[in-house]
């Protein structure tokens, strides 16, 4: 028996799971992998260099999977920003149908994806800022815990707590990022009030992931205390993989009165995406959630979304029925 849910009835899809969007690793190769195996794939749209490169990429896709798949668009501060009105105008031209907003404040661009009727699906890590994008009209939110990798925020609040005041808070419905990775993830965010989950770390660790297989090899050795969360004292907290640079980084802020300027050589993006191209977990900086202690094998997509579902339906025949006595009076 599948689980059906608003996420799956809205976007056309077969199981409420969502590869969320992830820089250098978000390609096509993923996101057709994730959608044929009946979840939303999501092409990371900033991963391509240039908007006519993205849209080269979305082509790749489908000629990957016929089925629904999704563009992520970050929004980050820069001094100089990429040309997201021209990424917008890729995706909308090509026609994709949902998109993952993330970051700054995505009004402008959900006016224009709204106004090509778009689905688009918005990632927040507070409830404060989740209720502000409800008001802009994303039809979905992404509630991102504590555990997640990447920027969690600086509120510091688990997904337990966060997850149950969004049921209690918004009125569109929502689904849940941070530290999901197996079956118990998936029923305890349905439980919770999710409509689904959002998967990265989980599916970095995939057999069709664009990266080295030494880094899923890492995060396969690696425990749940092994993420660092860096730029604390900048406030712009983000977690990531315990390595030799992340500590460095780390032990650079405890000394106090550190800058970006500090730590730029540390944490470029370059540096991070030879990790994935190299398989050198130390060579720079790479996000990983604390689920990575959770995750002992590397499989390919159409098996974990299939276990993780199958092994969810199970939980809830049986497990959580059982829990369900008649009252003998």
């Amino acid at each position: 028996m599948p689980l059906q849910t608003k996420l799956t009835k809205a976007l056309g899809i077969e199981h409420p799971i969502v590869q969320g969007g992830m820089q250098w690793v978000g390609t096509a190769d993923l996101a057709a992998a994730v959608s044929n195996a009946g979840g939303l794939g999501i092409i990371t749209a900033l991963t391509q260099p240039t908007p006519d490169a993205l849209r080269a990429e979305i082509a790749r896709c489908r000629k990957m999977t016929n089925k629904p798949f999704g563009v992520n668009l970050t929004i980050l501060p820069a001094i100089t920003p990429p040309p997201y009105a021209e990424y917008v105008t890729a995706i909308i031209e090509s026609g994709i149908k949902v998109v993952e907003t993330a970051g700054n404040n995505p009004g402008p661009h959900v006016k224009r994806f709204k106004a090509a009727g778009i689905t688009v699906l918005h990632k927040c890590t507070a409830i404060r800022h989740a209720l502000s994008a409800q008001k802009l009209g994303v039809d979905f939110l992404s509630i991102d815990g504590f555990e997640c990798a990447g920027h969690p925020g600086e509120d510091d609040v688990t997904n337990f707590v966060l997850l149950a005041k969004a049921a209690k808070t918004l009125s569109i419905p929502f689904i849940a990022s941070g530290g999901i990775g197996d079956a118990r993830g998936l029923v305890a965010a349905l439980a919770l009030g999710a409509e689904g989950v959002n998967m990265g770390t989980r599916f970095m660790c995939t057999v069709e992931a664009p990266i080295h297989v030494d880094v899923k090899k890492a995060i396969v050795a690696a425990d749940e205390r092994n993420t660092a969360l860096m730029f604390r004292t900048l406030h712009n907290t983000a977690r990531v993989f315990k390595n030799k640079v992340s500590q460095e980084v780390v032990e650079i802020e405890k000394k106090g009165g550190a800058t970006f300027n500090d730590i730029k050589h540390l944490v470029s993006g370059e540096r991070g995406r030879q990790v994935y191209v190299n398989g050198d977990k130390d060579a720079g900086v790479w996000t990983a959630g604390s689920v990575i202690g959770l995750i002992d094998d590397i499989p390919t997509c159409q098996v974990l979304v299939s276990r993780m579902v199958s092994g969810a339906e199970e939980i809830i025949q049986s497990r959580l029925s059982s829990m369900l006595v008649k009252s003998k009076l």
